[in-house]
């Protein structure tokens, strides 16, 4: 049973959904607010969920997790054995005590030492009771190979600092290990434990960077590098999760960047001109068509999808390509054990078969609204400004005065919004507001034109101010 006391304090231990949103039901339970403890850089994290990429990292989400698969298709997510998720709003909220490098607090008579520890985020932490001689790992350590890369799109992750993450954990010699997503692992187990996991992760860092300095492509490379049978052999390294062939790509990457060092990929022939040349190769787009039909009834799923990819490009009998690429999606899906891999490719074999639901973009709600700044909003219509709506030669200034005091700017120029804290003397229109009503508007929650109407948003220019507002629609 959940402990019927006070809630002292929740802590982040970084800034993934399953970590922060939840936060709300329980801050909501009691009278007293707990503290809600994180890392100082946890807050932007988050507030980037929500902020430019979420549309895209919601849809691929929902491929790695296969939210929107059958039942019967969803065999596990590889942390657990399914994600749910919720109708309602999610309930983030904001930090109120935050640190950088370490915190030592006394929470509800228990000593409590946080530690900044980057690994699977940059933000991530872990937790050391020393009178219990437990420790809480959050994602870093899960019994699985690490996700030093993550399918749904994710910034470069610094494979290093999470090995001297877990060698910072080793310092304290625990005996009980709390991990977020595996069961608790207690006495000698736990430094055995923490010692296969950092080396395995040192393992592929230091055999890609080696392979690399030997001028090695990444497809070469993961051709190369394979674990030894020692580490192999762990549990707790079983590609359930994270695998070593995408690891090495984002190791590669994160030194170096997209560009391998081999020149026919710096700026490869467009894909419609490369299918043109590869259907004049083998004496027109049906004999293309042909192996197509050749690599599926062969089995050779990959290939299959590599070679829709040209018949997509030359738009040759495209419904009967899409759907043999749904075949091959959904054959190499069904027959991986990498979860994240299995829901990705049934997810894609479901969307090319008509069968996609809607798509589950996390939206938050009036509450929630007042967690994320005001900031975020504007960075989020900077990306959103859509160049066919708005002449090159454009020159606008949209000026928002808000009741707290604060002066924001947009000027439209050259198809692109720069955002300014300045007050220009020439506005094409201004807006009188409250941070409230415009995150609300820009958010979906409520309609600009009734927000209007009440006298919630003030425009001095309102159809010029609607129809700039329509140029951040796709």
């Amino acid at each position: 049973a959940i402990n019927p006391n006070p809630i002292s304090a929740i802590i982040y231990t970084h800034n993934h959904g399953d970590h922060t949103l939840g936060a709300r039901y329980f801050v909501d339970q009691q009278a007293e607010a707990p503290l809600i403890i994180a890392h100082a850089s946890t807050a932007k994290a988050v507030e980037k969920i929500f902020g430019i990429l979420n549309p895209i990292i919601s849809a691929r989400s929902e491929k790695m997790f296969g939210t929107e698969l059958p039942e019967a298709d969803v065999v596990n997510v590889g942390i657990g054995p399914y994600l749910s998720v919720g109708k309602s709003a999610p309930g983030y909220v904001k930090p109120t005590l935050t640190f950088e490098d370490e915190l030592k607090i006394n929470l509800a008579g228990i000593a409590f030492e946080l530690y900044h520890a980057p690994g699977e985020t940059d933000d991530q932490l872990f937790v050391w009771l020393p009178e219990l001689n437990a420790l809480f790992p959050g994602d870093n350590v899960y019994k699985t190979f690490p996700n030093l890369y993550t399918i749904r799109g994710t910034s470069h992750r610094n494979v290093k600092a999470w090995v001297e993450s877990l060698d910072h954990m080793l310092t304290f010699e625990p005996q009980n290990l709390y991990p977020s997503h595996t069961l608790p692992i207690q006495g000698q187990e736990v430094v055995e434990v923490l010692q296969v996991y950092r080396d395995g992760i040192q393992y592929v860092h230091d055999q890609t960077i080696r392979l690399m300095n030997l001028g090695f492509y990444p497809e070469e490379i993961i051709e190369q590098l394979k674990l030894p049978d020692s580490l192999a052999s762990s549990p707790f390294l079983q590609e359930f999760y994270g695998t070593v062939r995408w690891s090495v790509r984002s190791i590669f990457n994160g030194y170096l960047g997209w560009f391998s060092g081999n020149v026919s990929e710096l700026d490869p022939t467009p894909i419609f001109r490369k299918a043109e040349l590869m259907s004049e190769l083998v004496g027109g787009s049906d004999y293309l068509y042909q192996a197509l039909e050749l690599a599926i009834n062969n089995e050779e799923m990959q290939w299959a999808l590599e070679l829709s990819d040209l018949l997509i490009a030359l738009d040759y009998k495209s419904e009967e390509v899409i759907a043999m690429r749904a075949q091959a999606s959904y054959f190499l899906g069904s027959m991986s054990s990498n979860p994240n891999k299995r829901n990705y490719f049934l997810s894609e074999a479901q969307k090319l078969a008509g069968k996609e639901n809607k798509r589950n973009i996390i939206k938050p709600d009036a509450v929630m609204l007042n967690e994320i700044p005001i900031d975020m909003f504007f960075d989020v219509l900077s990306v959103n400004l859509n160049p066919a709506k708005v002449k090159a030669s454009e020159l606008i200034y949209a000026c928002f005065e808000f009741s707290s005091g604060l002066i924001k700017t947009m000027i439209v120029r050259n198809q692109i919004v720069q955002i300014t804290d300045a007050a220009p003397d020439f506005c094409n229109f201004r807006i009188n507001t409250s941070e409230e009503t415009l995150k609300q508007v820009l958010a979906g929650l409520r309609n600009p034109v009734t927000a209007i109407a009440s006298n919630d948003l003030i425009v001095d220019q309102d159809v010029a101010f609607l129809r700039f507002l329509a140029s951040f629609k796709p």
